[in-house]
């Protein structure tokens, strides 16, 4: 080959590179984005929230959620949001805590003070991802007890599948906060109230970063007593069950297993 034949050559080749480089764009309109993001979601009837039903709608909470959205987040880093949006979700899941009044004597006088009474308390995380949440909402409240409910979602039929449950004793006796980061179709969810009304507790919350209409619509008919309090509601779910936009796996994102 002449070196005209290779100098031709090479202008064809970079011009075909340059043409390919045109075709994946690197910057699209609102309008592209919105339209391929609804592209992923599967098909879902409109859910009317019920009154139990509490979508935060708190700066601090959206600004960390979209924070954790990025794929370019580092575990150590998501790790940290999922603590932070957390103690911001017991703000609001424990604003209406029973109080009692008692006597506190300050360095000034006597006064009468309010604390928190009723039932105690107990945290349920939802093995592994919802671990991810424990520590954040034992800090908020430090004499809280701890159960642990081992469930991971079927890859394939996306049901619940049950491997450990320790709870403390007399849980019955006990107002409940179910954490787990993403509540997609609600299976998991279902199963571990599901439970703990099985065993006599009739106080229950559950909390989430994230959640589906498709998973908000099971508890709300399945279990209208109790309480749901959610960081941000996606848009629905994709046709491998994942939340859109969502995060990704939490549990993988949390303990940097993928």
């Amino acid at each position: 080959m002449s070196d005209d034949e290779r100098m031709l050559s090479r202008l064809e080749h970079l011009m075909k590179t340059a043409e390919k480089r045109l075709d994946k764009k690197d910057v699209y309109t609102k309008e592209e984005i919105l339209q391929k993001e609804q592209s992923l979601i599967v098909s879902y009837p409109e859910v009317e929230l019920a009154p139990t039903t509490h979508v935060s709608m708190h700066p601090l909470i959206e600004h960390k959620i979209n924070m954790m959205r990025d794929v370019k987040t580092k575990s150590s880093d998501f790790r940290q949001l999922v603590d932070e949006v957390t103690m911001l979700l017991c703000y609001e899941a424990m604003a209406d805590l029973n109080m009692e009044e008692y006597v506190v004597t300050t360095p000034i006088c006597m006064t009468i003070g309010r604390r928190i009474s009723g039932k105690k308390l107990t945290l349920a995380p939802i093995m592994r991802a919802g671990m991810g949440m424990e520590s954040a909402a034992k800090r908020v409240v430090p004499l809280s007890r701890t159960g642990h409910i081992g469930l991971y979602r079927d890859e394939v039929t996306l049901e619940p599948q049950k491997y450990f449950w320790k709870m403390p004793k007399e849980i019955e006796r006990r107002e409940i906060f179910v954490l787990d980061p993403m509540l997609a179709t609600g299976g998991s969810a279902d199963a571990a109230i599901s439970k703990l009304k099985e065993v006599g507790c009739d106080t229950i919350k559950f909390m989430c970063i994230i959640a589906a209409p498709r998973g908000v619509d099971l508890l709300q008919k399945k279990h209208p007593d109790v309480h749901l309090y959610i960081g941000h509601l996606d848009k629905g779910l994709n046709e491998n069950g994942y939340i859109v936009p969502g995060l990704g796996d939490a549990g993988d994102r949390i303990f940097g297993t993928k």
